[in-house]
Order: structure tokens, then sequence, then C-alpha cells
């Protein structure tokens, strides 16, 4: 492991064997607790031979974060590398980043959004503190630094094995979900203004973990007080959509995705079978699901030259494979004590209309108090910037304890 100095060399040798210093130079966001400062580049990403003993969520190192037009403005924005509980029940060490915003904090300290990205890939680079390719990036940026100008702070996990050793389990709820809940407490370790009052948010791949998160917060984290969720366009009924591949036609748009959430259930599930259902135009690819992001997936050199219809062979066995897509659905989550919003495009062709509206009202009977927002002529990207003014207008609302159960988001 090699630091960009030697006061960062001496802060990583000292965490490696259990000592916490703390390293920060005067112009760097101010923090009671002692921490290390982790090293530059991508040794960030590799933690120490010992992990923290304290429970999970625990800080192992810091990094000031500037990574070009990733990095948010009204705010302070820092590195994090923490620990969660990962997929086989084990501790793993999970990177994301913070912002701060600036100014003092208010009573009570300031508010929290954990928001978690969409999908991205599933190998190393694809981590969105390293090298974010997510084409709806900007828009999610936009909206974010106007809750940072608002006053909220923002916290963001690159998921469980994004960046990290080990492989992303792609889909798998309680990964994500944990990965999610765990940024806060590690923040909050680092950044003691930070308070305990959270709004859960996501959007795709990030809508499904903030719905995991919301069902996990009140066990995983008791000490947080989580006031509500704001889900964008949440991926979910999976295993009702893959069987219908093959009725779509030679549609290539979902073939890298569909490839990353088999991937998924293999890194979660050594025992599953996930080659053998392939096509031979298919399965030549699979491997790629390791080593490239969801940009090069949807190519037309990768995934994106095979179509929908010729994924999947014939005869295929997928009972398994739909099991385990059921299991880390959310349409079948049993509790959620905080209101959900759900924010939806009637013309989103990633996750379907018809699908969620079928998990929110399946939740509703679940007893959650659930509202979905749909917008018309929304797609699964244009959704952030279409319900941007009412994802906000929700979240000042909840936070200022205004939201009574009944409030309605207006078109």
């Amino acid at each position: 492991m090699v630091a960009s100095s030697a006061r960062g060399l001496l802060a990583a040798g000292l965490a490696a064997v259990g000592f916490s210093v703390n390293t920060r130079s005067s112009d760097e966001a101010s923090c009671t607790a002692p921490y290390a400062l982790g090293p530059d580049g991508l040794d960030f990403y590799t933690p120490p031979s010992t992990l923290p003993d304290g429970d999970h969520g625990s800080l192992i190192w810091y990094r000031p974060y500037d990574n070009g037009s990733a990095t948010m403005t009204g705010g302070a924005n820092t590195l994090l590398l923490y620990t969660q509980v990962g997929i086989h029940g084990n501790t793993v060490a999970t990177s994301g980043y913070m912002v701060v915003p600036d100014g003092d904090a208010p009573d009570g300290g300031w508010p929290v959004v954990t928001f978690a990205h969409g999908t991205t890939g599933i190998a190393d680079q694809c981590a969105p503190t390293i090298d974010d390719p997510s084409y709806d990036e900007d828009t999610k940026t936009v909206l974010l630094e106007s809750w940072i100008k608002k006053g909220y702070a923002v916290v963001r996990t690159d998921y469980e094995g994004l960046g990290t050793p080990g492989d992303h389990p792609y889909l798998i709820g309680p990964s994500e979900g944990r990965a999610v809940l765990d940024i806060v407490r590690a923040a909050r370790q680092f950044e003691p203004s930070l308070g305990s009052r959270v709004v859960i948010s996501g959007h795709s791949q990030g809508g499904h973990a903030a719905l995991w998160a919301a069902s996990m917060a009140a066990e995983y984290t008791p000490e947080l007080e989580v006031l509500g969720t704001i889900a964008f366009a949440p991926a979910n009924s999976l295993e009702t959509e893959v069987p219908l591949l093959s009725a779509v036609g030679n549609i290539t748009s979902l073939s890298g995705t569909v490839a990353l959430i088999v991937r998924g259930l293999a890194i979660a599930n050594a025992s599953l079978d996930t080659t053998s259902i392939w096509t031979p135009d298919a399965l030549q690819y699979y491997p790629e699901t390791l080593t490239e992001c969801s940009t090069f997936l949807d190519g037309n050199s990768s995934f994106g030259s095979v179509g929908a219809n010729d994924l999947i062979a014939s005869g295929a066995n997928l009972t398994d494979i739909l099991a385990q897509l059921k299991e880390n659905d959310p349409t079948y989550i049993t509790s959620i004590p905080q209101p959900v919003l759900v924010l939806q495009g009637s013309d989103d062709t990633t996750v379907y209309p018809f699908t969620t509206a079928a998990m929110v009202k399946n939740l509703k009977a679940n007893g959650i108090d659930i509202t979905e927002q749909i917008y018309d002529g929304a797609t699964h990207l244009s959704i952030i910037d279409v319900a941007a003014a009412n994802a906000t207008a929700y979240l000042e609302a909840t936070f200022n304890t205004l939201f009574n159960g009944e409030w309605v988001p207006n078109n």
C-alpha cells in the first residue's frame, strides 16, 4: 500500500495495526474523532488486513474527495471506506462518499439523505467514486446539489464489492440495504455534526436498494431516525420479466442488464447454475460481466449485439434463478415503518410501469404507507429530472415533520 505523502503512509500503516490517527490538515473538514487518512489512488479501496473491531458501519479511513464532475458543490466532499455485513454474513469493506453542507449545522445536526446509485456494472472500475460510467449522473448531481444547498447532507455508497475486494452482488437486496445504511453510520462517526434524522432515496438499482434499506433500518441501524423513502423507478418484479424476454423480440437495450442480474445471483449463491441458461451468442459475453461496466456491456461489441429473444436458451431451467429473483424482489417486502414515495415514468422501458404498479399495490396490501406518482412521457432516465420538484417537496415536508401520511405530490 502506497500513500501520497509520509503523513498518509504513517496513518495508513498505523490503521493497519489497529491505531486511529487524526491526520487532517487545518483546511480539511473538522472532525472531533480521530480517524486515519487513507491512501491515494486505488489503494484507498484495499482495506487493511484487520478491519475495525466495532459494529458494522465502522469507519476504516477517509480522504478528501475530488473526482471532477462527480464532486458536488455546496459542501465538503469526503471519500469513506467503512464496514458492512457482507452478502455471506462476514464483515467487508465498502466505499462511498459524503457531502456536508457549508455553514453551521442546525439544532439536532444536519439532516441526512442517503442516496443509492443506479446500475453501473459489477467490475471494480464501475464504482461511482472511481469512474462513474452512468450517463444519468449529471441529472442526479443537479438534484443532489440542490438538496445540499438547502441544508441536507448527502451520503452515497458504492455498494459491496464495487471497487473493494470481492464481487458486487448486483440487485441482492440485503447487501444493498446494508451498504446504504452503514455509510450513514460511518459518516456520522467521521462528522459528528450529522444528525440521526435520515431520508433514504435512490434511482433504478438504487430505488431497489432504498426500499430494502427502508425495510431493514429499524433492526439493522436502530439509532437512525428514518423518516421516509423516495424511490425513483425502483427495480422490481424481475422474476416476472425474465421469462418474457423471448417474447419481446430482438430489442437489445436490456441484454447487458439481464446478464448483470444473473451474475449478481451467482455471486450471492455460488451453487446456482447460471452458465447453462445462455445461448451461444450470449454465453461468449457472459465473462465480461465481471470485467466491464454497463456502458460497454450495452454496446455492439458485447451484449448490445444480442437481442432479448436470443439471450436464454430454449428449454433452459430457470426455476432456481426465478426463485432467487423473487427472494430479492421489493414487491414482497412485508414491513417498512415509514412513508414511501415511488416516482415512475409512464414511458419507462427499463422498469415497466405495470410492474411498479403491482409492486405498490402489494406493498399497500402489506400495510405499508406508500404513494406512487406516475409522470406522463417520462423515461427511466428523465424521471429524475421530471420528478425532482416533487421529490424535493416531499423531502422538505418529511424533514419538517409536516408529512402526515396524506400528502400527495402535485403533478
